[in-house]
């Protein structure tokens, strides 16, 4: 190393800075490391208000007890702020239901639609603008504009698009449905 026209041997004059390299690399690593925390400590109250809050959270999942429900009854309950029809189907709905494909309008099979054929279970409004349909022998009727859907959810006659949606459900038992969770 050689000394400076200042006299001072710890500047090299090519670059006039400190020769202490790891001194300066670990400086400047340094302030990176504590830039980056206080990047994440600043950003991190706005990434965990992403998350659902409680009450939201707490009606993502909705257990049913279905043990009571009588074939060929229906039952409407909520989940996530819409009606759900579970629908336990007589094993004459099952046949027929099993043997038509639906309508050309939205085709699709029974068995795409249902877990278990004795159990239907659907958001309970109808595709076209959201009404509720009411539930008679041959399917559900909605009352607003004449959609028609069978016993399986299928659309039969517009002016709905599609068939009835299905949501993601398990059976826990025999006697309980939990809605909200495949």
């Amino acid at each position: 190393m050689t000394t400076s026209e200042t006299g001072n041997p710890e500047i090299d004059n090519k670059t006039n800075l400190p020769d202490e390299p790891d001194r300066r690399q670990f400086i400047e690593k340094a302030t990176c490391v504590v830039a980056g925390a206080g990047i994440v400590a600043a950003t991190w109250p706005f990434i965990s208000s992403m998350n659902p809050a409680s009450n939201v959270l707490s009606k993502s999942t909705v257990e049913v007890d279905i043990s009571k429900i009588q074939s060929g009854e229906t039952k409407t309950v909520e989940w996530q702020s819409k009606p759900v029809f579970i629908y336990h189907r007589p094993q004459t709905q099952i046949s027929a239901m099993q043997n038509s494909k639906g309508s050309d309008i939205d085709p699709q099979a029974d068995e795409e639609r249902v877990q278990n054929p004795e159990w239907l279970v659907v958001i309970g409004l109808c595709t076209h603008l959201g009404c509720v349909p009411t539930k008679k022998s041959e399917g559900w009727f909605c009352p607003c504009h004449g959609s028609r859907y069978d016993n399986s959810g299928r659309v039969l006659r517009g002016p709905a698009p599609k068939n009835l949606y299905l949501l993601p459900y398990q059976f826990v038992s025999a006697e309980k449905l939990l809605l909200g969770k495949a």
